[in-house]
């Protein structure tokens, strides 16, 4: 019994050991943080939210240590029950054993006293069985202090198991299963919560990213911001001109690798880097005309062609750096752009809206901006962006809203790591800016400044 005693002490204080109260504080990396918050103009307040990496499961694994801890405690419960039953059993049988032997004992004595008329053989036999009990007396005093002590641990087992259960719901101990329900929910609410989210506005622009160092020092590279999530399809357009070459890349990692999936022959030759896919459909200048072409990858042909009235073409109204870049084919939140010059506008950007299918104006807008003084251009949330310059130092400096009809100067720089650019598109999908940086194909990461609606904006 001295050794069960033991055994139960060791269980218990191993068990009391291992809850360090250090353990079981959660880190602030494990959970959602508000990482900065402003207010906007109007009052309202603005916060960003820095979610937990997904596959980071130490929350987790905390939780299972838990509930293997309550485990032991629930077991050791049960055989502490189970063994006090044993002891209650025959703690009774020895109270009864003691009550025959001291009875027993009081007997001997008198007879003892009165041995002189016993028979000397009866009084042996019962001395033998007296002397085979006494042993039992310390027995029956152990037995007494075991069920104390038996006692004193189902009390502390019961506070322990209290204990582990209030850490148990403090830190939510939640199997894989449950956690992963409540992430799946809690992006579908930050789902719904994105397409509350009103157009934004650039406020900064970080990076670049190489992704891959191919090609002339002039061409395009570009994904389709209305594919679907699983659709990562990657075009490249090397140079300027005297070209009809499109080769497709199934996916960013085969583009690094260089392993093509496809490769399509234009009918016509392009001018300049300012291509774009939309909706499985690359929209480009066809060389030496201010025509925009619509192809369709799928179907392998034309759907559409049409001139940009008054458009200038063929380094009449470039960029900075030259290139035949006269005309600028975008797409944002919004749909699809043309950004040009024209003599009407005395060499200033202009900014159409087209029609996707048709190619035909929707709607234009003259800005005060010359064409030949920008270094690239990209529209985000219809907001056209232009830059200073093709080279070191460039930063946007000019943005027009066609929401307002109005422009401001703005300084919003970005690191132009190789020099030069010949080519810088915004992606809706991946909110990020493709461009093409001397030779290198590179991504910068845009931020953006959001309006949430409210049921009272609708």
């Amino acid at each position: 019994m001295r050794a069960t005693s033991s055994l139960l002490n060791l269980l218990l204080l191993s068990l009391l050991a291992g809850l360090d109260p250090s353990k079981t504080q959660i880190s602030p990396k494990e959970g959602w943080q508000v990482y900065s918050s402003a207010q906007d103009p109007d009052g309202r307040c603005i916060c960003t939210v820095v979610a937990p990496e997904q596959n980071l499961c130490s929350r987790d694994a905390k939780s299972r240590q838990l509930r293997q801890l309550l485990e032991k405690v629930q077991n050791m419960s049960q055989s502490i029950e189970v063994l006090n039953l044993r002891t209650q059993r025959d703690f009774q049988y020895v109270l009864k054993m003691e009550t025959q032997m001291k009875g027993l004992k009081a007997k001997f004595r008198q007879i003892e006293d009165d041995r002189k008329t016993l028979m000397t053989k009866h009084f042996q036999e019962l001395k033998e069985k007296m002397d085979e009990l006494l042993p039992l007396i310390p027995v029956l005093e152990q037995y007494k202090t075991d069920a104390k002590l038996i006692t004193q641990f189902k009390e502390e087992i019961r506070n322990l198991s209290a204990v582990l259960t209030g850490i148990q719901e403090e830190i939510g101990a939640y199997d894989y299963e449950e956690l992963h329900q409540r992430v799946l929910s809690l992006e579908t609410r930050l789902r719904d919560c994105m397409k509350k989210l009103t157009c934004g506005k650039l406020m900064k622009i970080t990076g670049p990213i190489t992704v891959k160092t191919s090609g002339t020092r002039f061409g395009a590279w570009m994904t389709d911001p209305l594919a679907s999530e699983k659709n990562n399809r990657v075009w490249y357009m090397d140079s300027y001109t005297n070209n009809k070459i499109v080769r497709e890349y199934k996916s960013i990692a085969d583009f690094v690798s260089g392993a093509e999936s496809r490769t399509y022959n234009l009918p016509f030759k392009w001018a300049g880097t300012n291509h774009v896919v939309y909706n499985g459909s690359l929209y480009f200048n066809k060389y030496q005309s201010n025509i925009i072409i619509k192809y369709s990858f799928d179907m392998g042909r034309v759907l559409a062609q049409r001139s940009l009235e008054y458009a200038g073409f063929h380094n009449v109204y470039p960029y900075t750096w030259g290139g035949f870049s006269d005309i600028d084919l975008m797409a944002d939140e919004i749909g699809l752009w043309a950004v040009y010059a024209t003599n009407q506008n005395a060499g200033n950007i202009v900014i159409s809206q087209l029609n996707q299918d048709t190619l035909e104006v929707m709607k234009s807008w003259s800005t005060g901006y010359p064409k030949r003084s920008a270094g690239e251009s990209f529209m985000i949330c219809g907001t056209l962006y232009v830059t200073n310059s093709h080279l070191t130092g460039a930063k946007v400096y000019y943005s027009y809203s066609t929401k307002t009809s109005t422009y401001e100067y703005t300084d919003i720089p970005f690191h132009n790591q190789y020099f030069h650019i010949s080519m810088l598109d915004y992606n809706a999908r991946d909110r990020a800016l493709y461009a093409w940086n001397n030779g290198h194909q590179v991504l910068f990461n845009v931020t953006l400044f959001h309006i949430i609606k409210t049921e009272d904006d609708t």
